[in-house]
């Protein structure tokens, strides 16, 4: 698949339009058959979930946004053209959409990624020096978050063997702003930037969970070197576990408040990292058998059947909420209408095919009334395929 530039910036739009994410942006699009038939639906969408007035991306807004990244050397990548990294269109969650900077070969090597605390140890990042330069050498390349620390080391130890930076923020907002030597050292020596951020954007608090996400999505595995609980970087590892990815944890001190996250890894199953060997030992294997690409996206301006459609977008199972019973009808022999759905979502996530089942809707009604809700700005997803009413304060 290789877009036009029209598709392109079709889709585009559409992810840069108001509560669209990326399960909702890959769902419209293989609901409608394209990016741009999907545009010309949201309005009526949002209107049918209750929303009256929704912010489109404008064509405009598109074309500027592009163009600053043309300036940069910035291209977007669309999920499934060639250059779209198979491992990262493997998750659910996957950027319909990647900015992406440098070389795109590199996102085609098997990678691991490298994370850890902002104030690491001299010792931690000693070991994560050494850590990234023998993945180097035995052919991976290093992906990490282009933070402080951790981060930062396994990014210079990796700059001749190819290391992948993902941004929090925009091409042109990059953070910690210290770092932006580094990045042109990344993209000199042969590396690849990405970011799903619109140009212009100043990364926030919810914004690093969202980078995170990628960092483990572009790997095999990946790996702790130093955490304290509640860390950020143990965020990217509940991500790599989510997406059927290997976790590594480098043990550390008991007195050592830093190693507290990484300890607990190790003690809730992860692979304890003392070198090398421990993580290549376990991801080769993976690696001949090849990254899932059971929930990848399908080509734009073809149309899927709405039953595949979410067969394919289904998470592993997790434990499911109750829904409430099916309420008492009118007598009637008909199933409610897809405006009844409602009936059946609270604050509390409710896996969607409970919702099939307990509302006796087709999936499709489930599934269109679900995009309409979401639109509007009335549903949340979770993960194992469950959603959410929100409700008004």
């Amino acid at each position: 698949m290789i877009l036009t530039d029209e598709q392109r910036l079709d889709w585009l739009r559409l992810i840069r339009s108001e509560n669209v994410g990326p399960r909702t942006s890959r769902a419209l699009v293989n609901q409608y058959g394209g990016a741009g038939l999907a545009l010309e639906a949201l309005p009526e969408l949002a209107r049918r979930g209750g929303r009256l007035l929704l912010k489109v991306c404008s064509r405009a807004e598109a074309e500027k946004e592009m163009a600053a990244a043309a300036r940069l050397g910035v291209r977007f990548v669309a999920m499934g053209e060639p250059d779209y990294p198979k491992t990262l269109q493997a998750i659910d969650t996957a950027p319909p959409l990647i900015a992406l900077r440098g070389a795109a070969a590199l996102l085609a090597k098997p990678s691991v990624a490298i994370v850890g605390s902002r104030n690491a140890s001299a010792a931690g990042l000693t070991f994560a020096e050494r850590l990234a330069r023998q993945l180097g050498e035995a052919g991976y390349g290093v992906v990490s978050g282009l933070a402080r620390g951790i981060d930062t080391r396994a990014h210079k130890a990796s700059l001749e063997t190819g290391t992948v930076a993902v941004l929090a923020g925009g091409h042109d907002r990059i953070y910690p702003s210290q770092n932006e030597p580094l990045l042109n050292a990344i993209l000199e020596q042969g590396g690849a930037v990405i970011s799903e951020m619109p140009m212009g954007w100043e990364p926030r608090g919810r914004d690093f969970p969202r980078r995170n996400r990628i960092v483990s999505g572009l790997s095999y595995g990946v790996v702790v070197v130093e955490a304290a609980r509640r860390s950020g970087s143990l965020i990217t590892a509940r991500f790599a576990l989510e997406q059927g990815r290997e976790v590594f944890a480098v043990p550390g001190s008991p007195l050592d408040p830093r190693a507290e996250g990484t300890n607990d890894l190790i003690r809730d199953g992860a692979t304890l990292c003392a070198g090398v060997e421990h993580v290549t030992s376990v991801l080769e294997p993976l690696i001949a058998a090849g990254p899932r690409l059971d929930r990848g996206a399908e080509e734009p301006h073809h149309a899927v059947g709405s039953e595949e459609l979410w067969d394919e977008l289904d998470l592993p199972d997790i434990v499911r909420a109750p829904v409430r019973p099916v309420m008492p009808d009118d007598g009637g022999d008909e199933p409610a209408g897809d405006a009844d759905l409602t009936i059946f979502l609270g604050p509390s996530p409710v896996a969607i095919d409970d919702l099939v089942r307990q509302s006796g809707l087709p999936i499709r009604s489930v599934q269109m009334a679900l995009l309409e809700l979401e639109i509007a700005g009335r549903l949340e997803r979770h993960g194992g395929n469950a959603v959410s009413l929100i409700v008004a304060r």
